[in-house]
């Protein structure tokens, strides 16, 4: 076994697209850098989540909106060319193949090893590559752990055996199941049931609470449940699963115990029950930290246990905002932070500094490509009253905007504004509708400028956009 040693000023374990835009900001100052990957370049977001999910749900959004337009709907009410949308998704993650991503690592100077990381005490890392070499890794000045998240199971009997969907293979199936059980009632459970009903699937969702995605307002649940039911999706709420069994050998069908005695059968069943930090196997007892913890950082992203300041946790597996995108906004602030404080260079951690990751906690955007689509940024109207920010909830029927007419007939959507009201300014918008997704940007340059709404007025919508909602809000604002 050949076992080697090399330094570096930074050295990244994870490949995603976390651990990528860290690598890529701590070359761009300087530091020669390092990154550790054990499966492909791109990670979760690029091959089993974000784009091979959106992937399957684009040409079904596609199709809901076509059949809303006037003279659209003979020509798209058939069903789906399911092979063609699975093909298409096969070629947006390039068929689970990182050429791509490696060239790119390339282009900007970061070196790879392939293989699995683990911390081996303060600034080191020993990687065990997949021929079974060794190579040990030295860091001048900072780990990043950029590990992300996989996917928490229920404690279950003999779960395992039953070969259980995860958001790995229900997003990179090769077939439609003919029935299949969501349980969970939150992102990728909606948004998994709404792509596999349109593609034929037969779908029944077992959701735990009393709505589906309880993190947003109230009202965005219950008209994503109201569409998926009308689409033939059988919604059960209050329920949860206590025993799962495969009939008749790897190919039989799931046989699902309820809570209540009731029974289920399906051909497939989908665990959408949150996420866990993939931290367990990356040596934390080497620099005494709990492995299977999430790690706590500060608004730098530095693991705040650990003295000296050496070990960063960037993205999901730091649990302060669990998307894409804000991991990658955080791989940003803390490549800036590490190269500034490798120069001896002074760190701007103000609010909205250049080191700060203020937004993971007042601007946080989301999407959920459901159909309805749900857009939100920033504050709840329940998260408002348990900080105790005092604001004035504004609604507005975004079908009554001139714009909503033109994109389709009969569309119904809602959109909610938050007005801290002694500030003046916004602290959270949520809108639910077809194609909302390209309103939120506007919401969040909004939210994390804290612009005053009095300035907003000024901000003229095009007519005829559904963009003009902006203004109904603030007319009804003012009263």
């Amino acid at each position: 076994m050949n076992d080697t040693h090399r330094t570096y000023d930074v050295v990244v374990i994870g490949a995603g697209p976390v651990g990528e835009n860290v690598a890529d900001r701590t070359r761009a100052a300087g530091l020669s850098t390092v990154i550790v990957e054990s499966e492909l370049l791109g990670g979760e977001c690029s091959f089993w989540a974000c784009e091979p999910s959106k992937a399957l749900l684009r040409p079904v959004l596609a199709r809901a909106d076509a059949l809303r337009v006037p003279g659209l709907r003979r020509a798209v009410d058939r069903p789906l060319d399911v092979e063609a949308v699975l093909a298409h998704r096969d070629d947006i993650v390039q068929h689970w193949q990182d050429d791509d991503q490696v060239a790119w690592l390339e282009s900007v100077s970061v070196d790879l090893v392939r293989g699995h990381g683990r911390l081996d005490g303060p600034r080191q890392v020993v990687v065990t590559t997949p021929d079974g070499e060794t190579v040990r890794l030295s860091a001048r000045h900072a780990v990043a752990v950029c590990t992300g998240t996989g996917p928490a199971m229920p404690d279950l009997p003999h779960l395992d055996d039953v070969r259980p969907w995860t958001n790995r293979e229900v997003t990179s199936a090769d077939r439609v199941p003919g029935r299949l059980v969501v349980v969970g009632g939150g992102v990728v459970a909606v948004e998994m049931a709404t792509a596999w009903r349109a593609l034929g699937a037969q779908v029944t969702m077992l959701v735990r609470g009393s709505g589906l995605i309880p993190r947003m307002e109230p009202f965005a649940g219950e008209m994503v449940a109201d569409a998926l039911r009308d689409a033939g999706v059988d919604l059960r709420f209050g329920t949860s699963v206590t025993s799962v069994t495969r009939e008749g050998g790897a190919d039989g069908e799931a046989r699902i115990t309820l809570a209540d005695g009731g029974q289920l059968t399906a051909d497939e069943i989908l665990f959408a029950t949150g996420r866990a930090p993939r931290t367990v196997d990356i040596g934390l007892e080497t620099i005494d930290l709990a492995p299977g913890d999430w790690l706590t950082v500060d608004d730098t992203c530095r693991v705040s246990a650990v003295t000296d300041g050496w070990l960063y946790a960037v993205g999901d597996v730091n649990h302060r905002a669990l998307l894409t995108h804000q991991g990658k906004y955080q791989a940003r602030i803390a490549g800036a932070a590490i190269g500034a404080r490798a120069h001896g260079e002074p760190v701007d951690d103000s609010k909205w500094g250049a080191h700060v990751a203020t937004a993971d906690s007042e601007a946080v955007p989301q999407v959920i490509f459901t159909d309805p689509e749900v857009a939100a940024v920033g504050l709840t109207t329940r998260e408002a009253e348990r900080t105790g920010r005092r604001v004035k909830v504004v609604d507005y029927d975004i079908g009554g905007v001139a714009g909503a007419f033109q994109y389709a007939k009969g569309y119904r959507g809602k959109a909610r504004m938050l007005v801290d009201t002694d500030r003046g300014t916004v602290a959270g918008v949520t809108f639910v509708g077809p194609g909302v997704a390209e309103l939120l940007h506007s919401a969040t340059i909004a939210v994390t400028t804290e612009a005053p709404v009095e300035r907003l007025w000024h901000a003229v919508p095009a007519f005829p956009t559904i963009s003009e909602v902006w203004l109904r809000l603030l007319e009804t604002y003012r009263g």
